[in-house]
């Protein structure tokens, strides 16, 4: 089970010790009716019921634990364009469905302004995002993939020359890369909580501690928790890996295409706003280009956050938070005086391409997974195409709904080890 693998992890998290959470929303107690039951209270779960209710359906919303408990509230806060691969769109879909499935995730990085906008969220929201390369054959493959996105898709990058790199970026370890000014970062769980607080302002119902154990498939289906029960028209899943996480499995069909991977974050004590800011440059969020790679950004109250250490195997790192210190001193020697008070982790769903998950079980049954890390924009987004298509206007949901996806080799038992050998593939390349 996940939830015992990573519950100590939560416990620890630098985004949970800076929010003052509300008051727990009550379980589901007895039936209930609604028009729309959402199952987790993430981002991509709270987006479809604001969406839905704005569009006047009655929306409940069902929550293992409580908002934003998963990826959603502890993820490493880089709100970027595209997608962790583009091979799934560019290789199942022609060139013109290709560019407007880009433009989704591009209108998702809008779509978080202006919710931040119209629902005054106080979520520390910085533009600005960089991608380095470690070296210069790293650099040559960030230089292709750049002309590939303006001419593919019309999406335009800053180069940074590597006589220039130093002017960015306080730290000898990258060669060169590119700055995006639509990207950027923020507080992730500051930004959940507004976004429940914007869905429950809007009139849905927000059940915490309530998670689902059974879904009934009809045509009204009825979706239960240990209490309770609610009886709708339409389903929309977004649980992720979480989903058949308790008791019977809601959606069995859905688990071989989603792989839990751990990810594991730092975040150092506070410096100087002066000593913060010479790090780096217009206090963008960072990403290096290895497979298995490094992210980072400096915090709202001037500390480092770093992440970058992952798990294929569910097991729990060793040492985590020197462990994670190391790699961040590696990046930046000069923080070698700070202490590291919090370091966290938890789960992630990756799909086998790297594409996102999104479909229907049943006409009425929908369900939104595989963000594979590139989750904090599109998340949002994929609740909206969820209640647009609800609504009646499924194209672009249809669009990402053509992707095609395949189970991870070797069932439940050899997935794990199939998928920790193909990683350590992927490390010796890093290092070459």
């Amino acid at each position: 089970m996940l939830l015992k693998r990573e519950v100590h992890l939560t416990q620890n998290s630098y985004y949970e010790a800076s929010v003052s959470r509300p008051t727990p929303e009550a379980s589901l107690a007895g039936a209930i009716r609604a028009d729309v039951c959402v199952v987790g209270a993430g981002l991509a779960g709270l987006s479809a019921a604001l969406e839905l209710r704005q569009r006047g359906f009655t929306v409940a919303l069902l929550e293992a634990k409580t908002v934003g408990w998963g990826a959603s509230g502890r993820n490493g806060g880089q709100l970027i364009a595209g997608y962790a691969s583009d091979d799934a769109i560019e290789s199942q879909l022609d060139a013109a469905a290709a560019r407007e499935a880009w433009q989704v995730t591009v209108d998702a990085l809008a779509l978080v302004r202006q919710r931040i906008a119209d629902h005054q969220i106080d979520c520390d929201f910085v533009p600005g995002y960089m991608s380095l390369a470690v070296n210069a054959r790293k650099a040559r493959e960030l230089a292709g993939y750049s002309e590939q996105l303006m001419q593919r898709y019309g999406y335009a990058v800053q180069p940074i020359a590597p006589a220039d790199v130093g002017n960015w970026i306080a730290s000898d370890r990258f060669h060169s890369g590119v700055y995006d000014p639509q990207s950027g970062h923020l507080h992730p769980l500051k930004y959940t909580l507004g976004i429940a607080a914007a869905a429950r302002a809007a009139g849905v119902q927000i059940y915490e501690n309530s998670p689902v154990h059974k879904v009934h498939r009809a045509n009204r289906p009825v979706v239960h928790t240990e209490q309770g029960s609610v009886t709708c028209d339409f389903v929309v899943m977004a649980g992720n890996v979480y989903l058949n996480e308790y008791g019977n499995a809601v959606a069995p069909e859905l688990a071989p295409r989603i792989m839990p991977v751990g990810t594991y974050i730092i975040a150092t004590e506070q410096m100087a706003p002066e000593r913060a800011a010479e790090l780096i440059r217009h206090r963008a969020a960072v990403c290096d280009t290895n497979f298995v790679l490094d992210y980072f950004r400096p915090t709202a109250d001037h500390r480092m956050l770093f992440g970058g250490r992952v798990s294929y195997s569910g097991a729990t790192p060793l040492n985590l938070a020197g462990s994670m210190r190391q790699r961040m001193l590696s990046v930046f020697p000069q923080l070698s005086d700070l202490a590291v008070p919090y370091a966290w982790g938890g789960f992630v769903d990756i799909t086998m391409n790297r594409g996102p998950d999104f479909g229907r079980l049943d006409p009425n049954i929908y369900y939104l997974q595989g963000f594979s890390g590139h989750g904090l924009a599109l998340t949002g987004m994929a609740g909206q195409l969820a209640a647009q298509a609800i609504a009646g206007q499924a194209s672009r949901f249809d669009l990402l709904a053509r992707l095609r996806h395949h189970n991870f080799p070797g069932g439940a038992a050899l997935r794990t080890p199939a998928l920790v050998l193909g990683m350590l593939y992927h490390r010796i390349k890093d290092l070459m």
